[in-house]
């Protein structure tokens, strides 16, 4: 099993470009299968993630092609027949995205059999407001054996949803589904983040009527059918944010390039909290932190446009080294402080007590063997490693390649000593 290893003390200096949005991508990818006509996907991650779910829609009977594009990676996905409605647990299992082909595949075929998502380290993260909603829309929902067997056999229709809280998921599968709905579907207290806008803005592309996406409401007109479409991927504001984390801490600076205005508002104003500099100029942010040690900081984690929970543990990451004590709360997930522990075996001082943590800064961190524990909780490690004094092994980098693009090479091109250890322990510079 891969691992990373991460000598610290440099400074990084440079530019890294950002790439799509994995959140995104996923939901785009599953949008796919709504109609007979190819999607193009520009700006496509090329994660493990996007590979899982590709496996999966070629399994329901879609042709999957990646290939460079001019303007970079892109994705076609052509589901010109289904030939199949069952995705199975040995797939969904991998990924918990893959539960959100349900929707698609009710609306267009009118009968799904999807496999419950499993556990997950990060808390239960129920299924069942997404399940509430496609039951709004008139499906037939039944639950047996870790499956979800769902019909609609005259369709579904247009409803009135109001979610009690908040959900990314809930919101982006009930959109999937309802815009190939008889009538109108209203979204009450939806998800407002960016990544809903992009979903929307692709979906209109295909022929749907989505309106209202980025507000708490959202309207959607339903259609007998979509078109194919070219769409590129919204930019990631998670990595992006990441790697401007990763620059607070280990100093120097560092330009984001291919960015869209307002994705790192929230993070940007606590890094200058924190004592970085963030000049922001839309499609590109600089990062710069020039000798001043980092001040504590308290913050909250909220739905967008909030502080991420996607960007917590990154966060901790930096205040490790923050003169003072600072305050994280955890809103969002349940057991998302998992990485306290293996940021403490670096020196760090993390006490944590529900969804509060308090962070003590430390004078210095030490580099020590660490072990992942879910994709975000990685590369806080690896963000911590940087600023570490000596080596820090990073176990179970699996995680870390779902969702980061080329993470080494794009910190090793800004003067970071980072490398992969193959399965057999030896080291490879990338």
């Amino acid at each position: 099993m891969d691992r990373i290893a991460i000598t610290g003390g440099a400074p990084l200096v440079g530019a890294i470009p950002v790439s799509g949005a994995k959140n995104s991508a996923l939901k785009l990818m599953a949008a796919a299968l709504l109609t007979d006509q190819p999607l193009r996907l520009k700006n496509m991650p090329r994660l493990a993630d996007t590979r899982f779910l590709g496996k999966l829609l070629e399994r329901l009977g879609a042709r999957v092609v990646e290939m460079e594009g001019r303007g970079g990676p892109e994705t076609i996905i052509h589901a010109a027949e289904l030939t199949s409605s069952f995705a199975p647990y040995d797939l969904v299992r991998q990924m918990r995205a893959s539960f959100n082909v349900l929707g698609p595949l009710i609306a267009r075929t009118g009968h799904a059999k999807v496999s419950l998502p499993g556990g997950c380290t990060i808390g239960a993260r129920p299924v069942d407001l997404h399940l509430r909603s496609l039951e709004a829309l008139g499906a037939h929902i039944d639950l047996h054996e870790g499956y979800v067997y769902a019909t609609a056999a005259r369709g579904l229709k247009g409803a009135r949803i109001a979610f009690p809280v908040v959900s990314v998921g809930a919101t982006e599968h009930a959109m999937l589904a309802a815009v190939l709905a008889d009538g109108e579907t209203v979204l009450e207290n939806a998800a407002r983040e960016p990544e809903i806008g992009d979903l929307a803005d692709c979906l209109n592309a295909m022929g749907a009527k989505v309106e209202g996406a980025g507000t708490p409401t959202v309207t959607i007109t339903g259609v007998s059918k979509l078109k194919g479409a070219t769409h590129a991927v919204i930019p990631d504001r998670i990595e992006a944010g990441t790697f401007a984390v990763a620059a607070a801490m280990a100093g120097g600076e560092v330009t984001l390039t291919g960015l869209r205005p307002g994705l790192l508002d929230a993070l940007a104003a606590k890094l200058r909290e924190a004592g970085a500099t963030v000049r922001d100029e839309g499609d590109t942010v600089s990062i710069s932190r020039n000798g001043a040690r980092l001040q504590a900081v308290e913050l909250t984690t909220e739905p967008f446009p909030g502080f991420a929970t996607d960007l917590q543990a990154q966060f901790m990451a930096l205040m490790t080294l923050a003169d003072g004590e600072s305050v994280i709360r955890e809103t969002i997930f349940e057991n998302r402080f998992l990485h306290a522990p293996e940021l403490a075996r670096l020196g760090a001082d993390i006490s944590v007590s529900g969804g509060e943590a308090r962070v003590r800064g430390v004078g210095a961190l030490h580099g020590a063997p660490v072990m992942a524990t879910d994709l975000r909780a990685s590369v806080s490690l690896v963000i911590a490693g940087l600023a570490a004094q000596g080596e820090t092994v990073v176990n179970r980098v699996y995680h870390l390649d779902r969702g980061f693009e080329r993470l080494e090479e794009k910190l090793n091109n800004c003067g970071a000593t980072v490398r992969r250890l193959r399965g057999g322990g030896s080291a490879e510079a990338d």
